[in-house]
């Protein structure tokens, strides 16, 4: 597979207790910008297969995600903001073709004000996507539309490759958010 050129995936350890087999990737919004740390995104995926077919699979294939990105404090207060990041996830699915039923997760927004030491850096906002559906079919449409998910909660509508980004991402040279 190929992903844009500013989202970097990578391989990582799958957990052995889900499933019999497990593939696993994260994928981070433009790391290189932070030497190697994304200020912007970044995501899990991990694709479980089972041949025994667990009841609430409904198949022998299931899919595990994981998102988050950090937002404008203003943004973060918005009370739709869970809804949004869900359709995203069900929209990009849908705009691959990537077929699923089973679905379940979370959307978490977190508000954060830092004290003592950390007080220089401000207020701050997260939202966080945890989801897990069975798909149907071609398995690298499920996996395009997570590489999506993760840039839209980044900020980075499909098309956007080397567009500057503003907001609330953390300047990593002053430590402070910007």
């Amino acid at each position: 597979m190929s992903f844009r050129a500013d989202f970097d995936v990578r391989e990582i350890p799958a957990p052995g207790s889900l499933a019999p087999d497990a593939l696993a990737i994260a994928g981070d919004v433009r790391p290189a910008q932070h030497g190697g740390e994304s200020e912007y995104g970044t995501g899990r995926l991990i694709l479980l297969h089972d041949p025994e077919e667990p009841d609430a699979w409904g198949g022998p294939w299931r899919i595990v995600c994981f998102a988050q990105a950090p937002l404008e404090t203003e943004i973060g207060t918005d009370p739709l903001l869970a809804d949004v990041a869900w359709s995203w996830l069900v929209d990009a699915l849908d705009a691959r073709g990537a077929h699923f039923h089973s679905a379940s997760g979370t959307a978490t927004k977190t508000l954060s004000k830092g004290f003592g030491t950390l007080e220089d850096e401000g207020d701050g906002a997260q939202i966080e996507l945890r989801a897990s559906w069975s798909p149907d079919g071609d398995l690298t449409a499920h996996v395009d539309a997570w590489a999506e998910l993760v840039c839209m909660l980044a900020g980075l509508p499909p098309g956007s490759e080397q567009i500057a980004v503003f907001g609330a991402h953390r300047d990593v040279q002053r430590g402070t958010r910007g």
